[in-house]
């Protein structure tokens, strides 16, 4: 980020810019603690296995000055010791790898998190302009790291030197003692100097992960104008939303009128509700309501089904049950089972009457509509 334009990113990142930038990669990182993690798990591991190592060691040793005539004139000897010494420090090299690896990576991810991106290792042609190249090497942040780095190699150094200063008789003493006796001996005089450097380091991570997280968020600060073309790609994004919205309903109410023609019946109240259902026993468990509509849209739905010789029925409380409580093709309520098959018996009457099967039925029974299932009646309890 150039010095110029980091003037004007005063407001903190926006969660969509932090998004943004967990994608390409950018998360906050602290090689600081990284060393600090890496020099306490291999110390510890260190210590842990050196009584292991220490005993390979020795039967290495022993085994590989200890022979007779005939691996003395045999061709392979050699190759059958080589690979037994390789197979020996395998089983302490490979388990100590992996757990320094498997360290380098939670030290890693326990400050800025996980991300899986491969843009990063994409090319950045911009990197290329050596005008910007120099601008990046001398910013603020280039000094910090250096600064903070020549202080640390300069305390582990100080702290090293006058250790050793301290320690170097020990360190002759060792030369002195057999084998088996040098390595316990060498381990145990640079337990002191480890654990003082892991102190120093300890305390460096401590002032570099709150500072490598606030460097992050400063990073990514915005200005006035980037919130402003933000927000006005979500209004954007809004607006494609509301239009996509207004599509789909315009599309499903076109659907509803073609399927009113197929309906049964449909059912008003009179003028500011209308249902349309439609019911088939060979393929259909309950009626479904196949068109819904209120104010306009219901007037339009009973002017389909009037020029498509769709019974109308008015029918209020059920009308407006229907239209609180059913779904576009999908089944009525169980609820609303015995009122709606009241109406279609109505209706198949209806139809056998005008077709000079059964006579003419009288006015539409009471139907047992749940009063709950009214809004009306549900607004007037309230």
């Amino acid at each position: 980020m150039p010095e110029s334009n980091a003037q004007d990113k005063n407001l903190p990142a926006s969660a969509r810019k932090l998004e943004k930038a967990r994608e390409e990669g950018q998360l906050a990182r602290s090689r600081d603690f990284g060393h600090f993690a890496a020099m306490a798990a291999g110390s510890t591991l260190l210590a842990a296995m050196a009584p292991r190592a220490v005993a390979v060691l020795k039967d290495s040793l022993a085994s590989s000055l200890r022979f007779d005539r005939a691996q003395a004139l045999g061709d392979g000897a050699m190759a059958d010791r080589l690979a037994t010494w390789a197979t020996n420090w395998a089983w302490i090299a490979v388990p100590f790898g992996l757990a320094m690896v498997g360290v380098a990576v939670v030290a890693s991810l326990a400050i800025g998190g996980w991300t899986w991106t491969m843009k990063p290792l994409g090319p950045k042609f911009a990197t290329l302009d050596p005008v910007a190249g120099i601008g990046r090497v001398f910013s603020k942040y280039q000094i910090i790291d250096a600064l903070k780095a020549s202080v640390l190699a300069l305390v582990l150094g100080t702290i090293g030197a006058f250790w050793m200063s301290r320690h170097i008789g020990a360190f002759i003493g060792v030369l002195g003692l057999p084998l088996p006796a040098a390595l316990p001996a060498a381990i145990a005089a640079m337990t002191g100097g480890v654990a003082l450097l892991l102190i120093a380091l300890a305390a460096f991570a401590a002032i570099d992960v709150p500072l490598q997280l606030r460097q992050h968020a400063e990073r990514l600060k915005m200005s006035h104008q980037e919130l402003k073309q933000e927000n006005k790609e979500l209004q954007g994004n809004a607006e494609i939303k509301v239009k996509v919205r207004a599509r789909m309903r315009e599309m499903t109410k076109r659907r509803m009128m073609a399927a009113v023609p197929n309906a049964d019946l449909v059912v008003m109240n009179p003028t500011h509700y209308a249902v349309a259902l439609k019911y088939d026993d060979k393929t259909m468990g309950a009626p479904r309501v196949v068109a819904k509509g209120a104010d306009l849209l219901a007037l339009r739905i009973r002017d389909v089904a009037e020029g498509s010789q769709v019974p109308v029925l008015e029918a209020p409380v059920l009308a407006r049950a229907l239209y609180a409580h059913a779904e576009i093709d999908r089944e009525i309520p169980a609820a609303l089972f015995a009122a709606v098959a009241q109406v279609l018996a109505y209706v198949y009457q209806l139809r056998a009457a005008m077709a000079g099967k059964v006579a003419m039925p009288g006015e539409l029974p009471a139907l047992e509509v749940p009063a709950e299932l009214d809004p009306h009646f549900a607004a007037a309890a309230t």
